[in-house]
């Protein structure tokens, strides 16, 4: 069963284990455009992505089908991304819907029906290791397109069960294919956006979904001297400079939010970085969990380059991680991810160290 979004790297994964499989497609109406007033030419779940993934299976001559997980994605997705941003995070909800939606309930799905594995689009690559007895999660060739990040939070099972057929290519070839195949959506360009936000405005989405809205409040220092009042603290992340609409003289950055007291806290560049992040929610992918520190390459986002650190595991289950070099911004609610070398071996959620320990 390949999950088919209507873009080209699903539909070169489908193209690919077609030579090999009996393969099903299936598209996952996830909402529908009017839901949320979306604007259906940014989001891979509009009612033309469901048609281009109609064409491409019906080029291909596989069976296709549409699923309804709208009430799930809605739980799991949805309303988490919104919980964390009014308790003061910065989530990742593309974590969550391949955490929730596309690695367990289509999966379960998928065995229902009697089907041996699911397939994605992903730029990953799959292995196991004979000497372990795990299922491994290695990073896509591309560097570019790599996907490995947004993967942490997968069990042994679900990688068990599922085939990345593109993560062996570049995003250039993965084109040459689809258009060698006459494919549809060859040339289609990549969506950007988170697919159920529109226009990137988190904050509004917010508060039309849920039907409240967030008072002013105050900016400060770091010495807590009032500079000005915000527009709501679900408007502000860390690290942000633009559109904080106030004037010190300096450039000024958001650095931290005090949720109880909607108070955004505002100081310099510098301020941001830090050498240690914490994490919970963790999940050991490729490897047992160590019980000693092991030197790892990290990354506290996804549009980052892994930075070399070392990882101390905690009684708790939870992980430090201390880099050897400043980094900007560690957001909490965004996810740390450690790898060594291709591999990714788990991640968690960054948090306070007081939610570490805990």
């Amino acid at each position: 069963m390949v999950a088919m979004s209507g873009g080209v790297d699903s539909s070169a994964a489908a193209a690919i284990l077609k030579e090999q499989y009996e393969v099903t497609g299936v598209t996952l109406r996830l909402f529908t455009n009017e839901d949320i007033q979306l604007d259906k030419s940014r989001t891979c779940c509009s009612l033309d992505d469901v048609e281009d993934a109609r064409s491409v299976a019906a080029k291909l001559g596989i069976p296709f089908y549409v699923y309804n997980f709208g009430e799930r994605f809605r739980e799991c997705v949805i309303d988490r991304f919104n919980s964390a941003y009014i308790n003061g995070l910065t989530p990742n909800p593309c974590i969550d819907c391949n955490r929730f939606i596309k690695f367990d309930a289509l999966l379960k799905r998928a065995e229902i029906l009697g089907q041996d594995y699911i397939a994605t689009g992903h730029y990953v690559r799959r292995r196991y290791n004979e000497s372990s007895g795990r299922y491994q999660l290695l990073k896509g060739i591309d560097p570019t397109k790599d996907q490995s990040y947004v993967l942490y939070a997968m069990t042994q099972q679900q990688l068990s069960k599922s085939l990345f057929p593109i993560g062996e290519l570049t995003k250039t070839k993965t084109r040459e294919l689809a258009d060698s195949l006459g494919l549809i959506n060859a040339n289609k360009p990549d969506s950007q956006d988170i697919c159920f936000v529109p226009d990137g405005d988190y904050a509004s989405f917010i508060e039309k979904y849920m039907g409240r809205s967030f008072p002013e409040g105050d900016f400060t220092d770091l010495q807590g001297n009032v500079l000005g009042r915000h527009k709501g603290i679900i408007r502000y992340t860390i690290g942000q400079r633009k559109g904080l609409g106030i004037a010190l003289g300096a450039p000024a950055y958001v650095v931290s939010k005090d949720m109880d007291n909607n108070r955004v806290i505002l100081g310099t560049n510098n301020d941001l970085f830090g050498d240690t992040a914490y994490a919970n929610d963790v999940n050991w992918l490729s490897v047992e969990r160590p019980d000693k520190p092991i030197r790892v390459q990290a990354r506290v986002r996804y549009n980052q380059k892994e930075q070399p650190a070392t990882l101390y595991p905690l009684e708790s289950g939870n992980i430090k991680v201390v880099f050897d070099k400043p980094q900007r911004a560690i957001t909490p609610g965004q996810a740390l991810v450690c790898y060594d070398e291709e591999l990714l071996l788990g991640g968690g959620t960054c948090c306070s160290e007081a939610d570490a320990l805990k």
